[in-house]
């Protein structure tokens, strides 16, 4: 089969997959809180997590890496000053650290205060899994990781402490958030179509990302798929000509297209790796269902705006301005954060994104249906 025959069999059965996910898009989520019992670690247990991904779980990476000063209102909810994260406060990766009864994750890159004793954030805003060698992607990221590990376990071999030993490298579980930014961009330039015929690239960074991990001697993994793009004000904001192409509940049908196909594929991919990897767990959760549903019944949750950015420049419908960023001094923010959904455009509230840990932690939206603290070993 040619190269052109190969991915429109592959579209074709992507998009075979999209329309019965469409289905499930209006499931409601959990209401409890985030941190809710049963997802605590058992006693005398000690997790680690490693994450990688983009600025939805860079707790100060980006921050750290750049020399940005970020100023309030960045923080404000729950640290009450700017921690480097894209948001009034926690971010979905802290719920999930709480919810284990740890210390929120610190960046690698962070080199003032940084605790790595229960694991390592290596996201970092901005980042993509392609082009797979620029600075802060994916593949960088896990070689990040490579070294980390190594000169861990070389100061042990030395007589030395780390903050994590060979157990607590083998038993972490491996949280891997990312393609968010790889998909806006070929949504920028490219037609529906041409988008999703360009996921495989996409898809074995992904994978080969899981795979080296493995090799070397990861395995546990938790793998997100990417939230309703066609939801966030920066996309609604952007000049269309009318509104044939908004669903329901105002989000982009084109965009969330797209999401949906990626997700479904990211999915199947996570399957496969189930089978050919022995002895490892890959876990898929699907985010678009979680954050899309944030939108289509906001109420129930307590949000009056689900599709206006708290932190921006406009007014309304969306309070997005591209030009205009919530660092900007004449930007506006909302009085309360726990009744928007976005915070800046792009990154969700605390408040939301306390609804969407919890929605993760009930394991409804993951396959296999596996609790968040079953990773945690002795």
């Amino acid at each position: 089969m040619s190269a052109a025959g190969a991915s429109a069999l592959w579209l074709a059965l992507v998009l075979a997959v999209v329309a019965p996910v469409v289905l499930a898009l209006t499931l409601s989520l959990p209401t409890a809180s985030a941190s809710a019992a049963g997802f605590s670690c058992r006693p005398g247990a000690r997790p680690v997590v490693f994450n990688f991904g983009d600025s939805n779980s860079d707790t100060g990476g980006m921050a750290a890496a750049k020399g940005w000063h970020i100023t309030p209102p960045e923080g404000r909810a729950f640290f009450h000053h700017p921690t480097g994260r894209f948001c009034d406060g926690r971010l979905i990766i802290d719920f999930l650290c709480e919810s284990l009864n740890i210390i929120y994750l610190s960046p690698y890159l962070k080199a003032v205060g940084s605790n790595y004793s229960n694991g390592v954030n290596f996201a970092i805003g901005g980042s993509t899994t392609l082009p797979r060698d620029v600075l802060f992607s994916l593949h960088i990221q896990v070689q990040e990781f490579f070294f980390f590990k190594a000169r861990s376990l070389e100061l042990i071999n030395q007589g030395q402490e780390a903050p994590i030993d060979a157990q607590g490298f083998e038993n972490a579980l491996y949280t891997i958030d990312i393609g968010q930014n790889d998909v806006n961009a070929l949504l920028s330039n490219l037609p529906y179509d041409q988008v999703v015929a360009k996921f495989p690239p996409i898809l074995a960074e992904i994978k080969d990302a899981v795979q080296m991990l493995y090799a070397n001697g990861s395995r546990n993994f938790w793998i997100h798929g990417t939230g309703a793009l066609g939801c966030l004000p920066q996309k609604l904001s952007i000049p269309r000509k009318n509104d044939s192409d908004l669903d329901q509940n105002g989000c982009l049908k084109t965009y969330n297209r797209a999401a949906v196909a990626f997700n479904a594929a990211l999915g199947s991919l996570c399957d496969d790796l189930n089978v050919q990897l022995k002895n490892a767990t890959v876990v898929y959760t699907d985010l678009f269902a979680i954050k899309y549903d944030l939108v289509a019944n906001h109420t129930k949750y307590g949000f009056d705006r689900p599709l206006m950015t708290c932190c921006g420049y406009g007014g309304p419908p969306y309070n997005y301005d591209i030009s205009r960023s919530c660092q900007s001094p004449n930007a506006t923010v909302c009085t309360d954060g726990s009744k928007f959904v976005s915070w800046d455009g792009v990154h969700l509230t605390e408040a939301a994104n306390a609804v969407a840990a919890a929605a993760i932690l009930s394991s409804a939206y993951s396959i296999p249906m596996l609790k968040f603290d079953q990773f945690c070993k002795v």
